[in-house]
């Protein structure tokens, strides 16, 4: 009777978690089935179609837009990001997290701060900026440019770094570590998955981002995927034979690499194992 009764709530567990799932993973599941329906209503006729199969909707978006154009212009832009990101997140957060310096909690505190101003509220005097003063219009480095430091990431990386024992940091400088050798050989390894964490969670943004890339390229041929597709599906989708099958083709194109991302890297989202670094 006992293990009966704690067995129960483990069962409830499992299927509550496994009816969440189910509702989270079923708009992807529409989604893709749409996409490659040729039916031109606003669902799949049936849950699990055995007919009316076609690729016909991705054929009339890569017709109208250069698809896989516009998905390297996507991939160059987050990957930009996803570097300035990674590099500069670590380098301060070390610094902030582990190095003594004369206005350190400023620096803090200005950090904090930015991550409350809105970016819509500096679109516009960083888009006179860039295009006037630097003369990066319709260029890669000028998408990437705004999203180069990430401050969140930062504010990850210093709460982590601090969560580090700091008898590993002193071993290290008794051995006759430098800093840079402390964050690449001692510190960086010890957060790894916190390193995932923020690629993937950083990659989502510049990869979704529309509305920058939008005002910054008035070339077609530089424009990422989002912002090819929303013109596709604002200009042309509805003028298509299956204008909801194009939409829906569309989104999962620009769907797709992130689920496949996420799916390849999951198996980093493990707590790191502080203790064995340390012994004695």
């Amino acid at each position: 009777m006992m293990k009966r009764r704690s067995k129960a709530p483990r069962i409830l567990s499992i299927v509550l978690l496994t009816v969440a799932a189910i509702g989270f993973a079923f708009p992807f599941y529409f989604m893709l089935v749409g996409a490659f329906q040729e039916s031109p209503t606003n669902a799949p006729n049936e849950l699990f179609p055995t007919s009316g199969w076609t690729v016909d909707n991705f054929v009339a978006i890569d017709s109208r837009i250069d698809l896989a154009g516009s998905l390297l212009n996507s991939l160059i832009f987050t990957a930009g990001v996803l570097l300035g990101t990674v590099v500069f997140g670590l380098l301060a957060g070390y610094a902030i997290a582990r190095l003594d310096f004369r206005g350190r909690g400023v620096v803090w505190v200005l950090m904090l701060l930015v991550q409350m101003v809105p970016f819509q509220l500096l679109m516009i005097p960083l888009y006179v900026q860039i295009t006037r003063s630097y003369g990066l219009g319709d260029s890669y480095l000028g998408m990437i440019l705004p999203f180069l430091i990430n401050t969140t990431a930062v504010f990850i990386f210093v709460q982590f770094f601090k969560a580090l024992p700091v008898e590993i940091f002193e071993a290290a400088r008794i051995d006759g570590a430098g800093e840079i050798r402390l964050l690449t050989s001692v510190a960086i390894p010890l957060i790894r998955p916190v390193l995932v964490t923020v690629v993937l969670v950083t990659f989502i943004g510049p990869w979704n981002e529309f509305l920058w890339p939008f005002l910054i390229t008035k070339d077609a041929t530089l424009q990422p995927l989002a912002v090819s597709l929303a013109n596709y599906i604002s200009n042309v989708a509805q003028s298509t034979a299956n204008p909801n099958g194009a939409i829906l083709a569309g989104a999962t194109a620009l769907a797709f690499p992130v689920v496949i991302l996420f799916i390849v890297f999951q198996r980093f989202f493990r707590a790191t194992d502080l203790g064995a670094a340390v012994k004695g």
